[in-house]
């Protein structure tokens, strides 16, 4: 089974995010990252990568949320490795420092905000040449499938007369690879991988994921990178590039 490098096995729901992860820290195995995790929360994935030797710093804007990344960062050991600051994805650009990131996560952030083009632009700025980011959107095709299968035709049709739009209004905002490149690319960036993540893991009954996860983990990793079912997952998850 996979795990991540503190030793932790990420399920089926953000397997996917943890092997493009993975395969990005191998490129720079060895350095000690600059990590900024924008809407980090209680710190799934900061905490970890601090295990992992990293420096990681989250911007989310809910003091709750980063008072329990202090307890969780404390708790494992790592709390010199991992800093909160309170702002949202729309302030970053004035919270980080220009060229001083390695590595930046965006996860389920670009849905909420403002200007997602901003956002994105603010990524490209805060990393350092050949810095990578990892951004994870909600997907639209997935958004409309997961109404209609569970019932909710009615709304599904809505959704799918609206079309995805990534200059919708918040919670409402769905992308796909054809409106993510295009803010990639804009703000100067190079998509180099996109993923589907949760291909079933949402839409198979519980009792799945809990007889039988290694059969559900398998399914979510082989599928991840295969059209059409990446196609269809819950959210896309994009790795790109600043140019070195």
């Amino acid at each position: 089974m996979e795990t991540t490098r503190a030793g932790l096995a990420p399920g089926p729901r953000t397997a996917v995010i943890w092997a493009a992860l993975r395969a990005e820290l191998d490129l720079r195995a060895g350095e000690k990252l600059g990590v900024i995790d924008v809407g980090g929360g209680t710190g799934g994935f900061a905490v970890p990568l601090a295990q992992s030797g990293h420096q990681v710093t989250v911007i989310d804007a809910s003091p709750d949320a980063l008072a329990s990344l202090g307890r969780r960062a404390a708790d494992a050991g790592v709390a010199e490795l991992v800093l909160g600051v309170q702002g949202d994805g729309d302030q970053l650009a004035s919270l980080v420092a220009p060229n001083s990131a390695d590595l930046v996560l965006c996860h389920s952030v670009l849905e909420e905000v403002d200007d997602p083009a901003r956002v994105v632009a603010s990524i490209a700025a805060v990393l350092r040449p050949g810095g990578a980011a990892s951004i994870v959107v909600a997907n639209y095709c997935g958004a409309v499938l997961a109404r209609a299968l569970a019932g909710h035709v009615s709304e599904a049709n809505v959704l799918l007369d609206r079309g995805s739009a990534a200059g919708g209004g918040k919670s409402h905002r769905r992308f796909d690879t054809e409106l993510v490149t295009p803010l990639l690319t804009a703000a100067g960036l190079t998509g180099e991988s996109v993923h589907g993540v949760r291909m079933i893991a949402d839409l198979v009954p519980g009792t799945v994921a809990d007889t039988d996860p290694q059969a559900l983990l398998h399914f979510e990793l082989a599928t991840a990178g295969r059209p059409p079912f990446r196609d269809i997952a819950t959210q896309l998850h994009v790795l790109a590039r600043r140019a070195a």
